[in-house]
């Protein structure tokens, strides 16, 4: 399992904290040290789709007046290559090619506890 996101956002603390409660063992990817590209961003928007992955609420999206232009989906992962904040943290790669974003505690204990006991 890899959790990609940034070590000082309130969402990716919250599910690295649920992770280590777990004991659930997990790579952290750490946006600031390690930019993704268009290509790992392109795989995610192809799993789960560009709504949940491009970060509309974030002051990136907004400085940079994302809402204002019309994008396409090619547009929106050069931007978000160019800019990993504008990525929904964290992102969750695990099982056999899954991939989730956002932080959601009930989610988590349906996909990460639940099903790891059957």
């Amino acid at each position: 399992m890899k959790i990609y996101g940034i070590k000082n956002c309130g969402s990716v603390k919250k599910a690295m904290v649920f992770m280590e409660c777990e004991g659930i063992e997990y790579e952290f990817v750490d946006f600031k040290k390690t930019p993704v590209g268009s290509e790992k961003i392109s795989q995610w928007s192809a799993k789960i789709g560009m709504d949940k992955l491009l970060n509309r609420k974030g002051t990136t999206y907004k400085k940079l007046g994302l809402g204002e232009m019309t994008l396409d989906d090619a547009a929106k992962v050069k931007f978000m290559s160019e800019n990993n904040s504008l990525i929904k943290r964290p992102i969750i790669e695990y099982g056999d090619d899954e991939v989730m974003a956002g932080f959601d505690e009930g989610v988590y204990e349906i996909t990460f506890i639940t099903l790891d006991k059957n």
